[in-house]
Formats: structure tokens, C-alpha cells, sequence
């Protein structure tokens, strides 16, 4: 996490973000709506970039994620910038046990669902933050192309969608995800891919219903060696790739 707070690499845009100019990326900022007035949880928050920018938008936000550093991170920005949000030190499965009444929105994305082995539990927590009436907006890679390596110029298949919750994906490497040469000191990660139709059907089990899911041609991080990044800040495969989509977003609400 002290890496990620750096930003050297530029990944986060911290500086942007201190400085007023960053917001939700095109996918969500498109497709969230309106959150004046909504009270919005943000689950698996990381160190509260967007939690802020929400609360910025005039939303009545709480922040959940299980890092103790990434939470105290989140609420010195909060206090720098004179920003009013709430920030918990919680598991994402056991959220409902940490925070108080219900909320309109809960809102969750990019790089959040591989890290967790029962998508059930996930959505049961969900529906049980939401108040009726209430909808999850969620947005993330896209399984198709999690199970793809890019090998010589192609891409091929790799992993099996549906990680087994006991078998996870395991992987060693030396640096983060956000470019920062820093060398790790925990290497190993443990992941799962999850398909849409595990996504969605535990979405259902869990009593939500399902407004719209939208596949996209733009991921805010390069997948792949061969993306090349649009004006629009987004990263997609280069002319000549037959269309793959690169991320998933959704909306199911509470009935």
C-alpha cells in the first residue's frame, strides 16, 4: 500500500486528484448516474480515490476495505482535503457487521472480484447493505480476457474461467501492478476468475435483480503488451485484433 500512496509510476493520478482534476473513469462516470444525496458504500475501497470523488459528486459515502494502511491512507486524504467520508477496516464478506443502516448505493469496481474465492457470500453482503429499491453498480475486467495470455503478438488462451474457490490462481512477482519498480516484499498473490454467468446467478440467488450488463472494448490498465491507450484515458487492443471485450460493468437492484 505505501507504494501505492507514492504513485510514483502515475498509475492512481494522486496528483490529479489532490488537485481537483480527476474523477470516476468514462465507463462508470457514464453509466453511475446521479449520487447527490444518495448514501453510498464503496466496498473494497482501497486507499478512497474514488470513495472521494464520489463524496465530492455530493454523495454521503463510506469506504469499506480490509487493509488497515489503505484505510488510515483514505482518511488522512479525507482530513487533507476537508472531505466528509467515513472510512472502515473490514473485510469485504463481514461489511455488514461493521457499518450502520442501509444505503442506496453500493458501488464497486475495477480490480475487486479476482481476489475473492465465494462470489455468494460477496452478494449476499451486498443485498444486505442495499435498502429496497436500492442497486449495486459494479464494474471489472472481463473474464474472457482475465483467461488470456498475450504469446508472440497473440492471444491465447491460458487459465479455466470458474477458479475453483479451494484452487486458487497463484502468482509470484517481483513488483505491483501499477508500474512502481519497487521490489514487493509479499510476492505471491492468490486469484480467481469468476464468468458472468457465476457473477450474475449469484447476484440473482442473493435477491437482486439485474438492470443492464454492458461489455466494453476499453479497460483503464493495458491487459495486454499490444494495447494502446485512446484520448479518452482508456486502453483497448490495437486495429487488426478481432473485438474482444476487456471489461464487464453492471446494475442490479434490490427488490
Amino acid at each position: 500500500m505505501p507504494i501505492h500512496r507514492r504513485d510514483r509510476s502515475g498509475f492512481y493520478a494522486v496528483e490529479r486528484f489532490l488537485a481537483g482534476n480527476k474523477g470516476l473513469h468514462p465507463i462508470e462516470a457514464m453509466e453511475l448516474g446521479e449520487v447527490a444525496g444518495r448514501r453510498l458504500v464503496h466496498l473494497q475501497c482501497h486507499f478512497g480515490l474514488d470513495t472521494l470523488t464520489l463524496a465530492r459528486a455530493g454523495a454521503a459515502v463510506t469506504g469499506v476495505d480490509f487493509s488497515p494502511i489503505a484505510i488510515a491512507e483514505a482518511r488522512r486524504l479525507a482530513a487533507t482535503l476537508g472531505i466528509a467520508a467515513d472510512f472502515v477496516c473490514r473485510d469485504v464478506y463481514t461489511a455488514r457487521a461493521a457499518v450502520a443502516g442501509q444505503f442506496d448505493i453500493v458501488y464497486t469496481t475495477w480490480g475487486t472480484i479476482c481476489w475473492l474465492p465465494n462470489l455468494g457470500r460477496w452478494a449476499r453482503t451486498i443485498a444486505a447493505l442495499l435498502a429496497p429499491g436500492g442497486f449495486l453498480y459494479f464494474a471489472d475486467a472481463h473474464p474472457h480476457m482475465l483467461a488470456l495470455e498475450e504469446r508472440d503478438g497473440r492471444l491465447v488462451p491460458e487459465f479455466a474461467l470458474d477458479t475453483p474457490a479451494d484452487r486458487p490462481l497463484v502468482f509470484d512477482t517481483a513488483a505491483t501492478y501499477s508500474g512502481d519498480p519497487t521490489p514487493l516484499a509479499a510476492t505471491r498473490t492468490y486469484e480467481w476468475i469468476h464468468s458472468l454467468s457465476r457473477l450474475v446467478s449469484a447476484l440473482i440467488d442473493a435477491g437482486l435483480a439485474l438492470e443492464f450488463l454492458h461489455e466494453h472494448a476499453t479497460l483503464p490498465w493495458p491487459p495486454f503488451p499490444m494495447c494502446r491507450r485512446g484520448p479518452d484515458g482508456l486502453w483497448r487492443l490495437p486495429d487488426g485484433v478481432p473485438y474482444l471485450p476487456l471489461s464487464v460493468s453492471l446494475r442490479a437492484r434490490k427488490r
